[in-house]
């Protein structure tokens, strides 16, 4: 897998910063100033480019499910119901119990019309998602800022949400499109408090669902004889906040200041068909648990919404955050162990500068270690497959369904599974069997273009002065040029950066 090559300034700006080099003007002028070609485009990068301008309103959609699903609610409470399930005179067979074959008793079925309006609805949220990750796959071909586009892909992982249930699923693209890419160039501040409001991220970590023990909506309901069971102080969001998004795991704060930090922040929430911004973020007095919280070591006696966000800008600007937020970055472009030297100059910049990112950035561009001149990561699914593209020199993604390939490459778009994000190490993703998708896929994209490119030609446009003499040779005596352009994209040299 290694490259015995080393790589050039101009192959790491545009492979390891960049998003892979394309067979045009653009990659040129990284072989003239590679260091001046990466912070030049903090002034050419574009927030909101035709492809995501073009998606859907994602929150009217979550608003149409939200109406939807109380319409599906009020239908079965009004419908008459089913008649009592006979009780069966004989023993039934061990084995497991099959749910949802029989309706239950007071629990009417949805009727063909509705569980339809269900599918609709359904299809509608998926074609949104595949929508979104065209819009983020076209982005990444046609921008003039690679880099920029690699570090947002960066904080979307780092701030990740996943799609496993419809409104999640609905809202994603516009989590990356409304949180992440307009504070990319701003403060970690802003974007972390953009993050935090969307309702992508309250929705996934289920922070629609927390209660105030002692709030009013708490007393009411136990004032009626019993406290709500679906209901009730919920630690998700604060937890993946501090542990994830903020200060790092071992940095010094307690479950007492996670269930604390979960106090502050309840009554954060998803706008529902009531509120003013349906499907937007809301904040509810009425579910917040009212006092002075204390954590980690700081008191808090603002109130209401002002109590969380407090919360979170001290937060974003913690000596751990810093730390923490300096080794993510580290780890991306630097190799899967940072240099600790590093890591304490970004989180140095970082704290200098209240967290400006453009000056974390550039404080990267400026160190010696990501220049190391030899691979030092394997590329994502992801990342591979936008290189791929960038190398063959395509520019508009078309019909190519980029949400099926990453889906059978194994890194489908914003979902990792987990709320710590996918994986950023090489062991991760260079598995045989992964490897063996990609090279049937490479076949894919070789076979139709190989009769318009020459791959002994193209490779070294998109490894400048970073092709090893293996890689050279297998391509000059492939079989066929499909084989030749398919072996570029596989070739050791390509699947690192």
């Amino acid at each position: 897998m290694v490259s015995e090559q080393p790589l050039s300034p101009a192959a790491i700006a545009l492979n390891r910063f960049g998003l892979g080099a394309t067979p045009d003007a653009a990659s040129a002028a990284a072989l003239a100033d590679p260091h001046g070609w990466l912070i030049a485009q903090f002034d050419h990068f574009d927030v909101t480019p035709p492809a995501w301008a073009a998606l859907a309103d994602a929150r009217a959609l979550l608003s149409a499910y939200q109406e939807q699903q109380r319409a599906l609610r009020q239908a079965r409470a009004a419908a008459p119901a089913p008649a009592p399930v006979p009780v069966a005179t004989t023993p039934l067979p061990a084995g497991p119990v099959i749910a949802a074959t029989v309706p239950m008793a007071g629990k009417p079925a949805r009727t063909p019309e509705q569980k339809q309006a269900r599918r609709d609805l359904g299809e509608d949220i998926h074609a949104l998602y595949r929508q979104g990750v065209q819009a983020r796959a076209q982005s990444a071909l046609e921008t003039q800022a690679p880099f920029v586009e690699r570090l947002v892909h960066f904080w979307s992982n780092h701030f990740c949400v996943s799609v496993d249930n419809l409104p999640v699923t609905a809202l994603a693209a516009s989590f990356e499109r409304d949180a992440i890419r307009p504070h990319v160039l701003g403060r970690f501040e802003d974007m972390l408090l953009a993050v935090e409001r969307h309702p992508a991220m309250l929705l996934y970590l289920n922070q629609n669902q927390s209660i105030g023990p002692n709030s009013p909506a708490a007393l009411r309901a136990r004032a009626k004889g019993g406290a709500d069971r679906q209901r009730g102080l919920n630690e998700n969001l604060a937890r993946e906040i501090m542990e994830l998004h903020t200060l790092g795991v071992r940095s010094g704060y307690s479950q007492a200041d996670v269930t604390e930090f979960a106090r502050a922040l309840t009554g954060w929430t998803v706008g529902g068909i009531n509120d003013d911004a349906p499907g937007d973020f809301a904040f509810h007095p009425q579910q917040h648990e009212p006092g002075t919280r204390t954590i980690v070591g700081k008191t808090y006696a603002q109130t209401g919404v002002d109590q969380a966000r407090a919360v979170l800008v001290d937060l974003a600007h913690a000596p751990a955050t810093a730390s923490h937020v300096a080794t993510k970055l580290a780890r991306h472009f630097a190799g899967d162990v940072p240099p600790q030297a590093l890591v304490d100059r970004l989180a140095d910049a970082f704290a200098r500068s209240r967290g400006d990112l453009p000056t974390l950035y550039r404080a990267l561009v400026a160190s010696p270690e990501p220049w190391e001149p030899r691979p030092l990561k394997a590329k994502t699914p992801w990342e591979w497959t936008i290189s791929s593209l960038r190398a063959l020199g395509v520019g508009d993604i078309g019909t190519l369904q980029v949400a099926t390939i990453t889906q059978q490459l194994g890194q489908p778009v914003w979902k990792p599974g987990s709320p710590a994000g996918w994986d950023d190490t090489a062991a991760s993703w260079i598995a045989p069997d992964a490897l063996m998708r990609r090279v049937e896929f490479a076949q894919r994209l070789a076979g139709p273009r190989a009769a318009q490119i020459d791959a002994r030609q193209r490779v070294p446009q998109v490894l400048p002065g970073a092709l090893s003499a293996a890689t050279a040779e297998q391509i000059a005596h492939a079989e066929s040029p499909a084989s030749a352009l398919a072996l570029m994209l596989v070739s050791p040299d390509f699947l690192r950066r």
